[in-house]
């Protein structure tokens, strides 16, 4: 993957993460800026999702543990466990809100 594409595609997934963030029920605070998005849950927990240019890579931060996706066939994996990553954001979202999260990136029009 090429260096623009790379970060035109980390942006892209950035931005829609927080779309998602926004439009669940569940008041998390969203806060952007440069390569990193910051979420702080109701019971002020956190999850930081991050790029890593120099890996072509996005970090996942959470409560409970690290992440590092690389992205393959259209999907950003988990490079240690697999997960995807929109099915790690709603699992690790929802253990840390303490109530059901789904985060799903927006339907292609």
């Amino acid at each position: 993957m090429l260096e623009h594409e790379y970060h035109e595609l980390a942006e892209t997934t950035i931005m829609a993460i927080e779309e998602a963030v926004e439009a669940c029920e569940v008041d998390i605070d969203c806060e952007s800026g440069g390569d990193i998005l910051e979420l702080t849950f109701p019971n002020g927990s956190k999850m930081v999702i991050n790029k890593q240019p120099p890996l072509h890579q996005l970090w996942v931060a959470t409560k409970f543990n690290g992440h590092h996706f690389e992205y393959h066939d259209g999907l950003w994996i988990d490079n240690r466990t697999g997960s995807e990553l929109w099915a790690l954001l709603s699992d690790a979202a929802s253990r840390q809100a303490e109530t059901p999260i789904r985060l799903a990136p927006p339907q292609a029009s």
